[in-house]
């Protein structure tokens, strides 16, 4: 009668509990990922998702931004070039009343000239929209609102209304790209405005 070694035995139950706490350790590794990235893309992760049929293909795509993101050489403004963005934000504020369609215009090409200056890429609207989610998910969605009524503005099918909404939501944007609050507090305590918020 040939019998299995009690070492072969031992050796297979090791292995088998091995196989197991690896599995438990791999879930749990791509769990926390997947909260990681919820909490840091917020409505961003469900669209990304939705977008690409699964959670796997969704946080591969964002942990790509993330990489890319990381990458770039994101900069705080410079006290001048701050205070210019908000002059001229505040000129075309004056001119909404006069010429709204203009303003969603010219709102949208400041907030791509303050995101240049800040060291984002200029690449199509949804690669600029994927580069603002990583450290502004908050207000991609806002970023996509915006664009989606300065696209109706140019095929003239957005009322004033619409165009007044476009701006306010370019605002909030250029607002958090602006940084200026952060500024503000980082002035008074003292501490260093980091690359990335």
């Amino acid at each position: 009668m040939n019998t299995i070694p009690a070492q072969w035995i031992i050796l297979a139950v090791v292995i088998a509990i091995a196989a197991v706490a690896l599995a438990a350790w791999v879930s749990s590794q791509r769990k926390r990922r997947s909260q990681r990235l919820q909490q840091r893309f917020g409505p961003e992760y469900d669209r990304a998702v939705t977008e690409f049929g699964s959670r796997a293909k969704a946080e591969a795509a964002l942990k790509a931004r993330e990489e890319r993101v990381e990458g770039l050489d994101i900069v705080a403004l410079a006290p001048a070039d701050a205070a210019r963005f908000t002059q001229a934000w505040a000129a075309l504020q004056g001119r909404f009343v006069d010429n709204p369609k203009g303003a969603v215009v010219q709102a949208d090409q400041l907030v791509r000239e303050l995101m240049l200056k800040r060291g984002y890429p200029m690449g199509d609207f949804e690669r600029r929209a994927a580069d603002i989610s990583v450290d502004h998910p908050a207000l991609v969605e806002t970023y996509r609102a915006a664009q989606t009524i300065a696209l109706r503005n140019e095929r003239g099918e957005a009322d004033t209304e619409a165009l007044r909404k476009a701006v306010v939501h370019y605002r909030a944007l250029f607002d958090e790209l602006l940084e200026v609050r952060k500024a503000d507090e980082e002035l008074v305590s003292g501490k260093q405005i980091p690359a990335h918020s």
